[in-house]
This record gives structure tokens, C-alpha cells and sequence, in this order.
């Protein structure tokens, strides 16, 4: 039976807002004075709120939060910007203390929080590996062991005798997860650093996590890649507002966290020129079967003036946010002349795209001339649901292939009015 690593219990950590002290004792005593007599802030800058209004609240960045981790778990968090994610994993790594509650960790901890925590931008990249190594707990012996093959895994052995200060992001990230990840823990904790780097170093990462996962020590993952979490963790925490919204199976968790996070579409580019209406057949579209075509109809209105050689490009996107399809009219048509006030409808149809069952959102990108200028830009737009066929002989012969890349698949298009 495997034993627990880490315990929390009711564990909260609260933030004060606002301007806590000026620098100086005698300025603290007049911002003082001034707000005995009801005064104004002597040192609030010009447009700036006065700071007496926020003297005195507080956040709760952990409301009340309690869970245990056994040996061997990769646990996988996730929860939008400022749900506490950050802060949880700062206080299991002793980077800050809880304003109450209990936490208890046994076993050595490895972890990479932010871009460069602990190097010194006038070292070089071999004297902050050591130095790095002394402030996570190696032996110098340790590090000198295992040097090479840390300077080999973060590919920046060129530069390893240049100050870190003249690396990029992703190079910081690289050494720095390189040095966590040999510090041999029983606990690895990392961060949402990942993101900074390339694609080919975070399956590199993601690969390192695994075996220290599969060795039998423990992993606590904070990312907004869900597909990342998904193949790593096998359990999911969904953190909301400082409180613990959900846990359990990680391909569970997170479906419901995706689903909870696309009530309706988001508009990068919205302009005067043109508005979408919707999805005309959008009744048809909420239960698709594997077998079925997928036929989506767009409607749109033009504004006040002429839209020139328009092009259309939508992307179908699954709940992990995968580009599944991403179709283009401008690989069938020249753009298309709409004259003002006008009421239109795209049609794009895909012969049996055979896709995964779940939840796909669409991605809309509408341009404009030769120079392609973006007239709008949409995202979130639930698409459809999509639901397994009972035939699993179908299924062994057709559906083999159940992470798809994005790909461009044989379709059509259409442009229409409607009324």
C-alpha cells in the first residue's frame, strides 16, 4: 500500500491589496497623519486610485483546501488564471508560508516554479547548475556527477560557459529544468515554465516527468495544456477561486473544466464589417455519430461597406484544444466581393471526417484582399458533440487513429444568402 507524501489540511493563504508601506518611516507617519483627517493619499501618483481605498482588504489565494498525495501519484492541477494553482504548489515547496492550516511533506522535493528561480544573471551556465544544485539540496560531488548528463539533457552545452544573462527564456528553462529533474526527488513539482519552451524540449520534459513518475516517486503538474496533463497524470485537482472545484480522473476533470470554460465564443478581432449570426444548422450538429459527415453552415452580415476578396478559414478544435480539422476557401475558391448590408451564409462539408467522440469548438478567421487583412476573428464556438457508434467491427476497421493531428482533409464550400 503506498504511503502518503504530502498532507494538507484546510489549508488557506490571504493576500492584503493595495500599497503596504512607502519605503520610508517618516513618509508611512504623513500617508498616516493624512488619513486620520480624512485626507488624500500624499503619495498616490497622478490617475492613480487612492491607495486608502484598498488599505485593509484582502484575497484568499486558498480558501479551506485539504487533499493528500500517495507515493508514486502524478497528480496534474489545473484551473484558470488566479484560481491558486501558483500559490499551492509555492507553499508545498516552502517558497511561502500558509496563513493557516496544515501542511506536511516527507521526501526530498525538486521543483521549478518560475523562468530562472535561483540562477544569478553575471554566473555562467555551469557555475549556476552548481549553485542551483546547492539551493535544491545536491552535494557538490552530486552535481559534478551528474553534470554532463544535466548539461546534455537541456542542450545548451554551446553556451554553458556564457553568463545566463545573455540566455533567452526557453534556454533559462531548459537548465533550469534540467538541474531539477537529475536532483533525483521523491517529489518533482513543476510549475507552468514549460510554455517557454519548444515543442521538441517539452515532449523532452514531459518524457523526464514520466520516468520519475514511473519510478515510483511522485509528480505534481501545473499546466493549461490539458493534453500534457492528460497523458501524464492520471489523477486531476481543478482548483476555482482559491477552493478545490473537483478531483478525480484526470480525462473526467478536465472534459468538465473544458466544457465549463466554452459557454460562448470569444472575439479577438470584432469590427463594424461584419458580424456572425451563428450556426443555422447548429440543432442538427449537437449529437454527430463517428460515421456521420459534418456540415456546417455560418451565417454572417456585412456592415456599411464592401468586404473585398474575402477568404474564410475555420479550425475544428477538440476539448484539449487540438486543431483536429482546419479547413481554408482559398484552397477551392478566389475570395469573394459582398456588397454592404448583406446577409450570407458559409457552407463548408467534410465526407465522413471520422472524428473522436466529445465536445469540438470552432475557430473562425475571416480576411480580407490580397494582403489578407483579418476582418474577424472567433473563437470558442461550440461546433458539436459527437457520440460513439455501437459497431465496434466499424470501429476496429475505421477508427484507429484517436489523437489526430490537424490536418486538411477533402471538403467543400459554398457562399449563400439566407434570410
Amino acid at each position: 500500500m503506498s504511503k502518503t507524501v504530502i498532507s494538507v489540511e484546510n489549508l488557506s493563504k490571504q493576500y492584503d491589496l493595495g500599497v503596504i508601506g512607502t519605503g520610508t518611516i517618516s513618509r508611512d507617519l504623513e500617508r498616516w497623519w493624512a488619513r486620520v483627517r480624512g485626507k488624500p493619499d500624499p503619495y498616490s501618483r497622478i490617475g492613480q486610485k487612492d491607495a486608502f481605498e484598498r488599505i485593509g482588504e484582502s484575497i484568499l489565494a486558498l480558501d479551506d483546501v485539504s487533499f493528500t498525495v500517495k507515493q508514486g501519484e502524478a497528480l496534474g492541477i489545473i484551473g484558470r488564471n488566479g484560481a491558486g494553482k501558483s500559490t499551492l504548489l509555492k507553499i508545498l515547496s516552502r517558497v511561502t508560508a500558509p496563513t493557516s492550516g496544515v501542511v506536511k511533506v516527507k521526501g526530498r522535493i525538486g521543483s521549478l516554479l518560475e523562468v530562472g528561480t535561483g540562477f544569478h544573471p553575471e554566473l555562467t551556465g555551469r557555475e549556476n547548475v552548481y549553485l542551483n544544485g546547492a539551493i535544491l539540496g545536491m552535494r557538490k560531488e552530486e552535481v559534478t556527477r551528474k553534470f554532463d548528463e544535466i548539461v546534455d539533457f537541456s542542450g545548451v552545452e554551446k553556451f554553458i560557459d556564457t553568463p545566463v544573462k545573455r540566455y533567452s527564456s526557453g534556454m533559462y528553462v531548459r537548465l533550469a529544468f534540467a538541474v531539477a529533474a537529475h536532483l533525483d526527488p521523491e517529489i518533482l513539482i513543476v510549475d507552468e515554465v514549460l510554455a517557454v519552451g519548444d515543442a521538441e524540449f517539452q515532449k523532452k520534459c514531459l518524457g523526464k516527468m514520466g520516468d520519475v513518475a514511473g519510478e515510483g516517486r511522485t509528480v505534481l503538474f501545473v499546466s493549461h495544456n490539458m493534453a500534457a496533463i492528460e497523458g501524464l497524470c492520471k489523477l486531476c485537482f481543478w482548483f476555482d477561486k482559491g477552493r478545490m472545484k473537483a478531483r478525480g480522473d484526470s480525462t473526467e476533470i478536465i472534459a468538465n473544466y473544458l466544457l465549463s470554460s466554452s459557454t460562448g465564443f470569444t472575439s479577438k478581432v470584432q469590427s463594424e464589417e461584419l458580424v456572425f449570426d451563428g450556426i443555422s444548422n447548429k440543432d442538427e450538429l449537437n449529437q454527430l455519430q463517428i460515421t456521420d459527415d459534418l456540415i456546417l453552415s455560418l451565417n454572417f452580415r456585412s456592415g456599411q461597406n464592401e468586404i473585398n476578396d474575402m477568404g474564410v478559414d475555420i479550425a475544428l478544435v477538440n476539448a484539449k484544444g487540438e486543431w483536429i480539422l482546419h479547413l481554408q476557401s482559398g484552397l477551392l475558391t478566389s475570395g469573394i466581393d459582398l456588397k454592404p448590408n448583406n446577409k450570407f451564409c458559409v457552407n463548408f462539408s467534410v465526407k465522413s471526417p471520422n472524428l473522436s467522440p466529445g465536445q469540438y469548438q470552432l475557430i473562425i478567421f475571416v480576411t480580407s484582399g490580397k494582403e489578407r487583412r483579418v476582418v474577424l476573428w472567433l473563437e470558442n464556438i461550440h461546433a458539436c458533440t459527437v457520440t460513439p457508434v455501437v459497431q465496434s467491427s466499424w470501429i476496429k476497421s475505421n477508427y484507429i487513429d484517436k489523437t489526430r493531428s490537424a490536418i486538411f482533409p477533402k471538403f467543400t464550400y459554398s457562399v449563400s444568402d439566407y434570410d
